[in-house]
């Protein structure tokens, strides 16, 4: 029998506190790794950043993802979404298995915010087939995450074959919470806390969370647990809650 897949999502803020006061990467790490995830899909995350780098003593020398890694992910993919003077972010995969593939769809909607999909295909033993995993972190206008979404579902119509086990997670930006049924039509997903829990989980502002915009879809997965990562520990690291699942191939 295969073992539970433990994933966590979770923006990062640039490795930042909220209002960008304080560096928190190294406390991130700390955290993410008493989660004992197998996968964690990364948004916000900061490849490179020239004035940032100066301006904190204990700037990590090599991009976040990386250094977030460690010794505990052997695998990790970063897709370069915003570019700017000073250095990048975007979105970012660790894995405790081996990534066979990946690729970063460029989704931006429009030329002032630029965003992508990260799309990898990850090699799970005991999984007869590879897991696909998506991360995005969506728009903040209406019209452009409705672009995005369809943008989503056309890679994963093209890509993703209907029997493959599916994970879609990240930041979705969806404040009219239309992503659900919407998914759910078009591609058969689940929402991972509204199917556990009756409800999709509240994750902004992590100090007192209200907002339901981090998500974890999946398709060909039984849902074991879902969690929301709150209290002082978690939100002095982001203004974003920690997502963590449990789950079982179907």
């Amino acid at each position: 029998m295969t073992s539970p897949l433990h994933i966590a999502s979770y923006n990062i803020h640039k490795g930042l506190s909220q209002f960008n006061r304080r560096l928190t990467v190294h406390d991130l790490r700390d955290r993410l790794g008493t989660l004992g995830s197998d996968i964690v899909f990364l948004q916000e995350v900061q490849g490179s950043h020239g004035l940032r780098a100066s301006r904190f003593q204990h700037w990590p020398s090599r991009p976040q993802h990386e250094f977030l890694a460690g010794q505990i992910y052997t695998d990790f993919a970063y897709g370069k979404n915003c570019v700017y003077d000073t250095g990048h972010h975007g979105n970012a995969i660790l894995s405790r298995y081996k990534i066979r593939s990946w690729e970063n769809e460029d989704i931006s909607a429009h030329s002032f915010e630029s965003r992508g999909m990260l799309h990898c295909e990850i090699e799970v033993p005991g999984m007869a087939m590879p897991v696909h995993c998506i991360n995005v972190h969506l728009g903040l206008t209406e019209r452009g995450r409705k672009r995005q979404l369809a943008m989503i579902v056309a890679r994963v119509r093209k890509l993703v074959p209907d029997n493959a086990p599916l994970i879609l997670a990240g930041d979705f930006n969806d404040w009219q919470m239309r992503a659900c049924h919407y998914f759910k039509d078009e591609l058969g997903l689940a929402e991972v806390f509204e199917t556990h829990h009756g409800k999709p989980a509240r994750s902004y502002p992590s100090i007192l969370p209200m907002f339901q915009l981090d998500r974890i879809y999946v398709r060909r997965f039984t849902i074991q647990a879902a969690q929301v990562h709150t209290g002082n520990a978690w939100h002095r690291i982001s203004d974003h809650a920690a997502l963590t699942a449990k789950l079982s191939p179907a």
